[in-house]
């Protein structure tokens, strides 16, 4: 029986562009290094003999030196042989940084115990026999583990567990673009046929690319990203652990999720019908984030409407949560509908009889249109509203 850790997909440098505060970004790529961490202490914490990475450990070919380092240092920690492919963001092509003077030298001083999987042969190891199938490139039609079919199994033990370790898509189920939030098109890049891999020599297939947790087959997984990166893709999401796997030859794996996550990517839809939801809207944000600072992205799909005061109330409490969360992220719109008594104080304004006027003739088209839902009753709201605000109501 082998007992090992197998990760994925830690993306180690991931950019984080579509945050604009850097300060916020620097939590969010210091989050990935801080995991390795906890990855670490799991590692320890289960007697495992050996930790598997089925690719991306960086998010580019060419990570810079100190992240490189950064990542090599706590690897380095673990104090257990660790095995890692090239994925398709960090390939093996030449020129890569598996290539680097740079990194072959700091591996060898600060993580002596991690293996770099280049080449596709087996690779035998004291507890298991691993089959690497690297990506030397970033995208490519052919299928990673491929050259399995042409292998002499009675070549390698056949007392150890056989383990593959591989990077990419599989056809057994629709998997997902994460930026354009597609569906994977069947001619995609990279994509595993595990019906090709011959099952019976196979014990467990340690799978990377997709973000979440997911078992693709009796013997394959994917470990899921140990640390979320994105907004929940659905339903049966699970991000944020590493796997803990026991396996022996011709035996079912034992397989179990340990959590190793910090940051929540939370998901919310919220429906305004008027000012009063504005306290059930922050108390269902407060439900979801539980008071924390600087560890949540929070994306809402907002519609319905409030009235100017409470619109005005809606965006002090956006300004407030954007200062609080590390990512707010607002989809849709939620609509200003001034109330009757709004509109009565500005056709009645005493203090400027210029905006009491333009109100008027606005009010005025606005009780004209037949269909309240029109472009132009929208415009006409709009401008009421710009009107409210320029009158200091708000």
């Amino acid at each position: 029986m082998a007992r090992f850790i197998h990760t994925a997909d830690w993306q180690i440098g991931k950019p984080y562009l579509q945050i604009k505060d850097e300060q916020k970004r620097f939590k969010l790529r210091q989050e990935r290094l801080n995991v390795i961490g906890r990855i670490r202490d799991k590692t320890r914490e289960v007697g495992s003999q050996f930790v598997l990475i089925a690719g991306d450990l960086f998010d580019s070919p060419t990570p810079s030196t100190s992240t490189v380092t950064e990542v090599l240092e706590t690897i380095g920690e673990m104090q257990v042989p660790t095995f890692v492919i090239p994925g398709n963001h960090d390939h093996g092509a030449l020129g890569t940084v598996w290539h680097s003077n740079d990194f072959i030298k700091h591996q060898k001083q600060l993580a002596p115990n991690l293996k770099i999987l280049l080449n596709s042969q087996p690779v035998e190891i004291e507890e298991a026999v691993i089959f690497p199938c690297p990506l030397l490139r970033n995208k490519s039609n052919a299928d990673p583990t491929l050259w399995l079919k042409t292998l002499d199994w009675n070549s390698v033990s056949s007392l150890k567990p056989r383990i593959i370790l591989a990077h990419g898509g599989v056809h057994e189920f629709s998997g997902r673009d994460y930026i354009l939030d597609e569906e994977a098109q069947p001619n995609a890049n990279n994509i595993i046929n595990l019906k090709e891999v011959p099952d019976k020599e196979i014990d467990y297939i340690a799978l990377g690319d997709w973000h979440n947790l997911k078992q693709v087959s009796q013997k394959a997984w994917y470990s899921g990203t140990p640390e979320p990166d994105r907004f929940n893709q659905g339903e049966n999401n699970q991000r944020g652990q590493i796997l803990e796997v026991d396996v022996s030859r011709n035996g079912a794996a034992q397989v179990k999720a340990i959590p190793t996550g910090r940051l929540q990517w939370h998901n919310m839809n919220f429906k305004f019908h008027s000012d009063d939801d504005l306290n059930r809207f922050e108390r269902e944000i407060e439900a979801l984030t539980a008071g924390r600072v600087a560890r949540d992205l929070l994306r809402v799909e907002i519609s319905g409407e409030l009235s100017l005061a409470g619109h005005r109330k809606y965006e002090l409490l956006k300004t407030d949560l954007e200062n609080k969360l590390l990512r707010l992220r607002i989809k849709g719109e939620c609509h200003q509908t001034p109330k009757s008594d709004e509109l009565e104080e500005l056709t009645r304004s005493t203090e400027d009889p210029l905006i009491a006027k333009v109100a008027s003739q606005l009010q005025e088209q606005l009780k004209k249109e037949k269909d309240q839902a029109s472009e132009k009753a929208y415009v006409i709201r709009i401008a009421l509203c710009q009107l409210y605000k320029f009158a200091g109501k708000n």
